[in-house]
């Protein structure tokens, strides 16, 4: 039986991408043409144009097409959502989890939705603050709710590989809109995502 694995990927951006590793491999004083080396800018390319196709993804779009009219009120939590991103200051990954939870206002949307629209902003170049906001404000903007909050914890590996070099540091960011911004509802939350309920 024999495999065959489709990739899609514009070959012009490949090309450009693998001669630009290709030169980075080299000036790091490697050598291209070493049997371990040989396909690896064109994986690198390929990988880099995967790790960043958010660009091409509309979240609010996604959102849109799964919305339904409903009645239900009180608060929908989605929570430890994988996240992967490439922070923008060192193309270094991030990962960790995001916490999502709106109160919806006439609408609510498929669950699988809020994953997707966390994937379309973290394969980005980011950070965690701005990734927390875009998260948010898709949301506010397109299911209205009556509240809307984000907590995304992550580790860095800029700050685990170089720099500081800190293996245990944990970074939390939040965004609370509407209901959320009163401390009886953002205390709900806060409980809720750290409930082990399950």
């Amino acid at each position: 039986m024999n495999y065959e694995k489709s990739e899609n990927y514009d070959t012009k951006v490949t090309t450009k991408i693998k001669k630009n590793y290709e030169n980075i491999i080299k000036s790091l004083g490697e050598d291209v043409e070493r049997e371990g080396l040989l396909k690896t800018p064109e994986r690198a390319a390929k990988a880099m144009q995967f790790l960043t196709h958010g660009y091409d993804l509309d979240a609010e779009a996604i959102l849109r097409g799964a919305m339904f009219k409903e009645d239900y009120s009180e608060m929908v939590i989605v929570k430890d959502i994988e996240v992967y991103s490439l922070c923008e200051h060192h193309i270094l990954p991030f990962y960790g989890k995001a916490h999502i939870a709106y109160i919806p206002n006439g609408y609510i949307v498929g669950l699988s939705k809020l994953p997707r629209i966390v994937d379309v902003f973290a394969r980005r170049l980011q950070v965690q603050e701005r990734l927390t906001d875009q998260i948010l404000e898709c949301i506010q903007n397109t299911l209205n709710p009556l509240g809307c909050a984000v907590v995304i914890e992550a580790s860095h590996m800029c700050m685990m590989m170089r720099g500081v070099q800190k293996q245990n540091s944990v970074t939390t960011t939040s965004a609370f809109r509407g209901e959320f911004e009163k401390r009886d509802t953002r205390n709900e939350f806060l409980n809720l995502i750290t409930a082990k309920l399950h």
